[in-house]
């Protein structure tokens, strides 16, 4: 039989009227084709222009696949080895527009999963997009439902621990007795996250934070800081916010739940531990770490190394002549206290984003004399906008009431691929242009220069692509287009002893001056603490090769570098807000269960080293 003929058959196999009968006809041509090893079948039933993202469950990585040619590449690389069956409606499938949108499950040779995909008519049903995941790894599930512990132990033993007594023998023999399997380096959201994950897993996992106590992250940050993504998007592992719990969370709020969550969570987690140096033996297998633990030098083995380090990287502090003249305070973003001990003076503020917004709003409140500097131009969105377009249908309690969880919402996101993701954000950026054009034309009249991005997809793909350039406005965009918080723009050309002087000549006195100037890649971080070497063979964190401002092509199709293999062996990044911290997790912990437990892990898919930083 001919592919043309091979092809025909299937296209009467699917033929079907409701949408539950075209999902499940689909289905059951492309399973059909799976197991009979008929890899032209089942490339056959994508359409021409067609997305495939996998997210560890084909490919043990994270990688999407494009069209007919990357469905067959990744098939015939693949599919011997994960057996997958199964395919199964787990709900109702929907028509609309011409597209039939169908949930699924499915299992693999080594695990279980969940899919969506959307169908349209291309002679036809044809998979337009298609998402599977990996949830669960077979004979190796987390123990929860049916499979939770007991907890007590009834009976009589006279050799009874209790569970205190459990608990600090175990955190007495990490680093003497046992050493973690997995060492994860930052202990914020993500490292937290992650380190929930591989406790359930029953994966031997150590945080280790420099700062004392969990959450401490937040509590060091300026005293205005508040989460700009709302609580159904922030939501952490296994234990969701209240349903009381405020939708902007400030930060010591949020600092407190961290600190809670990892007690309740039981993470391993060494706080007041500073990794000095990581150095990996290619014979053995493993890494040396040696820390500084509140004073103590300790050297760990671990076999996998996770930098959750934020996705932000090494803060970016520009240099610029003069800084060693100048005579007032100095701070990069990160390191501002908060606005009290500048009531009356100047403050200069370069940058334009969201913590140089947040960080002017604070000191107009306390009577700082507050000028912005703008480099270049940002995009804003105001957050009731953000909520009600952006991301109500999603994450909001709209969207609870439709039936749509968290963990729905997150999949529902990961599977639009990103090389299209801009086509659906670009329609909801024109309303919210529409929406909020006096804003726009205010900010704009007091010389404030906006952008929605390089195409008009607004805040989501910058922050995917760049992860910065926007800010999501609160209130401090009306000081600005008030003219409260005074605007100079253009690039800074030196410092004085009292002040900041621009390019054009335009002098600024300063008491302080705040670099609210950004982030550099996570990999940064590898360099310091293992070596530039590995950090050029790892390359770029972040972006996704778009070729627009700031991350640069060719075109790589997934964040480079996250939450999957990268070009150093047993070398892992994790990073991202929270959502992206609890979401990709999952995949991130599955993958190094595997590698614990043994199971082959063939990775599909490596992405090349295109940029070094």
């Amino acid at each position: 039989m001919t592919a043309t003929q091979e092809h025909t058959r299937t296209d009467v196999d699917v033929v079907g009227g409701s949408p539950d009968e075209v999902a499940r006809g689909w289905l059951g041509a492309f399973e059909t084709a799976l197991r009979e090893r008929d890899i032209e079948s089942a490339a056959g039933l994508f359409a021409a222009t067609s997305f495939w993202r996998d997210l560890v469950s084909f490919s043990w990585n994270l990688t999407t696949v494009e069209n007919r040619e990357g469905v067959r590449d990744l098939l015939e690389n693949t599919l011997e080895g994960t057996d997958p069956a199964g395919f199964e409606l787990s709900e109702p499938a929907e028509t609309t527009d011409g597209t039939t949108t169908a949930w699924f499950t499915f299992r693999t040779a080594l695990g279980t999963g969940k899919g969506l995909v959307r169908l349209i008519d291309e002679n036809g049903p044809r998979a337009w997009t298609f998402l599977t995941s990996l949830q669960e790894l077979t004979g190796h599930e987390e123990p929860r439902g049916h499979r939770r512990p007991a907890g007590a132990e009834h009976g009589v033993d006279p050799n009874r621990k209790t569970w205190s007594e459990k608990r600090a023998e175990e955190e007495a023999a990490w680093g003497r007795d046992v050493q973690p399997y997995t060492l994860i380096i930052g202990g914020g959201q993500g490292g937290i996250a992650l380190g929930a994950r591989l406790r359930q897993l029953g994966v031997p996992a150590l945080v280790i934070d420099r700062w004392n106590r969990p959450g401490d992250q937040w509590r060091s940050r300026y005293k205005s800081l508040c989460l700009h993504d709302p609580v159904w998007y922030d939501h952490l592992p296994y234990l969701k916010f209240p349903d009381n719990w405020p939708v902007f969370a400030p930060k010591d709020k949020i600092a407190d739940w961290l600190e809670a969550y990892t007690k309740i969570m039981e993470v391993p987690y060494w706080s007041a531990t500073t990794a000095r140096s990581a150095q990996f033996d290619d014979a053995t297998g493993q890494w040396t770490v040696v820390l500084d633990r509140d004073g103590e030098e300790v050297t760990l083995h671990p076999t996998q190394l996770v930098l959750a380090t934020g996705m932000s990287g090494k803060p970016n502090v520009p240099k610029f002549p003069g800084q060693d003249v100048y005579r007032g305070e100095q701070q990069h973003s990160s390191q501002h206290p908060g606005p009290d001990a500048y009531a009356g003076k100047k403050v200069v503020v370069i940058g334009s984003n969201n913590s140089a917004f947040d960080i002017c709003g604070a000191l107009y409140e306390h009577g700082a004399d507050v000028t912005m500097v703008q480099r270049s131009s940002t995009h804003i969105v105001k957050s009731d906008s953000l909520m009600d377009i952006g991301l109500g249908d999603l994450y909001s309690e709209r969207a609870l009431e439709a039936g749509v969880t968290t963990e729905k919402a997150d999949l529902i996101f990961a599977s639009l691929p990103y090389r299209i993701m801009h086509e659906f954000q670009i329609p909801l950026y024109e309303k919210i242009k529409e929406r909020d054009k006096d804003f726009y034309d205010r900010l704009e009249a007091a010389g404030f220069d906006l952008d929605f991005g390089d195409d008009g997809s607004g805040l989501f793909l910058k922050y995917l692509r760049r992860g910065s350039g926007y800010y999501i406005d609160v209130g401090a965009a009306e000081l600005v287009a008030d003219g409260k918080v005074k605007l100079a723009k253009g690039q800074v050309d030196h410092l004085t002893e009292d002040s900041v002087v621009l390019t054009d000549g335009t002098e600024l006195e300063a008491d302080l001056i705040v670099y609210a100037t950004g982030y550099g890649s996570m990999n940064g971080w590898a360099a310091d603490l293992i070596s530039q070497e590995v950090a050029d063979r790892v390359g770029k964190c972040w972006g996704l090769g778009s070729d627009t401002t700031k991350d640069p092509g060719p075109w790589e199709g997934e964040q480079r570098n996250m939450w999957k293999p990268t070009r150093q062996e047993n070398l892992w990044f994790h990073g991202g807000n929270l959502h992206q911290s609890r979401h990709y997790s999952l995949y991130l912990a599955l993958q190094l269960k595997a590698r614990w437990e043994g199971l082959e892990t063939p990775v599909y898919g490596m992405a090349e080293v295109h940029h070094l930083s």
